[in-house]
């Protein structure tokens, strides 16, 4: 209902589909849209080699002014933090320019932060409390 794309392409068994079901029925979202084919694209360097992060999800929140969440949902992988780090500095650069609005980022392994994410809660990465 509130992306206008009406299939999920997803890279996992499970883990985005429960994004996007929280995604789709939080008050917080006034819009969702799956990072699949968008061309969004975080720059980071690793081991001296330039690659593209993709993060999962891109949202809108229902706040005034208008607030933008980059979130990724991750299991295990060994450049969370090289990652995380790149997505943190390309939100610094976005919010310094200001000209599109406020963004954060945020990562989380329990599919279940979702919700406290999005209304407003302090930002828990990892599932760590």
């Amino acid at each position: 209902m509130k992306s206008h794309l009406n299939y999920l392409v997803a890279d996992t068994a499970q883990w985005e589909q429960s994004a996007d079901w929280f995604l789709d029925r939080s008050r917080s979202v006034d819009a969702f849209v799956k990072n699949a084919g968008l061309g969004f694209a975080i720059p980071y360097l690793s081991n001296g080699q330039m690659h593209d992060y993709v993060p999962d999800f891109i949202v809108r929140l229902n706040t005034d002014p208008q607030h933008y969440l980059v979130l990724e949902t991750k299991g295990c992988d060994p450049l969370t933090e090289v990652k995380r780090a790149a997505a943190e500095r390309w939100v610094a650069a976005v919010n310094a320019d200001g000209s599109i609005g406020r963004w954060r980022y945020a990562v989380t392994s329990q599919v279940s932060d979702i919700p406290e994410m999005l209304d407003g809660s302090p930002l828990r990465h990892d599932g760590a409390h």
